[in-house]
C-alpha cells in the first residue's frame, strides 16, 4: 500500500511532484496545501486544495507524509520556512529520487529531497535536508551538500567539495574538486570556481555578446 503523501505548493514544481511521486514513487498524493491567502481554487490536478492552518486537522501528521515543493525563491528561505513549520507540525517528510538517478552514496540523502532524473550522486557524497537536485547533475565522491540547497541543472560537483547550506548553483556550473562554498552563495549560469568562496558570495560568468554581423550576413552553406 502507497504512503499518503501532501505536497505544500501549487505551482509548477508541485505539479511535477505531482507527476514524479505518482508515476515513480511508493508514495500517493492525497491533497495540496498553500498558506491560505494564496489558495484561489479548491482543487489543483483533481485534488483538494487544503489552506495549511486547516492542514493537521484533515490531513493528521500521525497518517501523512509532507513534501514542499517549491524552489529557490527568496534564496531558498521560502522552502526552508515551509520545511521548518512542516517539522513543527510533526509531519514526516518525504523525498522524491528518481528510479532514473543513479544514485551510489549507501542512501545518505536527507528528507524533503528532490532528485530527478539522470543525477548521477557517486560514493560517499552527502546530501542534506531540503535540497533540490534538478536534472543531469554530477555530485562527486565524499562531497557535501549543506540543507536547504538547489542546484539546477547540468552542474558539476567534482570530489570533495563542501557547499555550504542555502545556496543557488546554475546551469552549467563547474565545482573544482575539495574546494568550499559558504553558506546562502549564488553562483550563476556558467560559472567555474576553481577557488573557495565565502559565505553570501555572488558569482556570475560574463555573458556572450552578440555579434556586429547580423544572421543575413552569414556565408550560406
Amino acid at each position: 500500500m502507497k504512503k499518503p503523501l501532501i505536497i505544500f505548493g501549487a505551482g509548477d514544481i508541485a505539479e511535477l511532484a505531482h507527476y514524479y511521486f505518482t508515476n515513480d514513487s511508493d508514495f500517493e498524493v492525497k491533497a495540496f496545501t498553500v498558506d491560505r491567502e494564496f489558495v484561489s481554487s479548491a482543487e489543483f490536478k483533481g485534488l483538494p486544495v487544503v489552506p495549511f492552518d486547516e492542514l493537521e486537522q484533515r490531513y493528521p501528521a500521525t497518517d501523512n507524509w509532507l513534501f514542499v515543493a517549491l524552489s529557490y525563491a527568496k534564496l531558498n528561505e521560502l522552502r526552508r520556512a515551509k520545511y521548518n513549520a512542516g517539522k513543527t507540525l510533526g509531519y514526516r517528510f518525504a523525498s522524491y529520487v528518481s528510479s532514473h538517478a543513479n544514485v551510489l552514496n549507501d542512501g545518505r540523502i536527507g528528507e524533503n529531497c528532490f532528485v530527478l532524473e539522470d543525477n548521477t550522486v557517486q560514493p560517499f557524497a552527502t546530501v542534506g535536508n531540503n535540497v533540490t537536485l534538478w536534472s543531469g547533475n554530477h555530485i562527486g565522491h565524499h562531497s557535501t551538500i549543506g540543507d536547504h540547497t538547489f542546484i539546477a541543472s547540468h552542474v558539476v560537483v567534482s570530489g570533495g567539495v563542501v557547499i555550504g547550506e542555502a545556496c543557488f548553483i546554475g546551469v552549467n556550473v563547474t565545482l573544482r574538486d575539495h574546494i568550499k562554498v559558504g553558506d546562502k552563495c549564488v553562483l550563476g549560469a556558467g560559472v567555474m570556481l576553481l577557488g573557495d568562496a565565502e559565505s553570501e558570495g555572488v558569482y556570475m560568468a560574463a555573458a556572450t555578446e552578440r555579434s556586429r554581423v547580423p544572421s543575413s550576413k552569414l556565408r550560406k552553406i
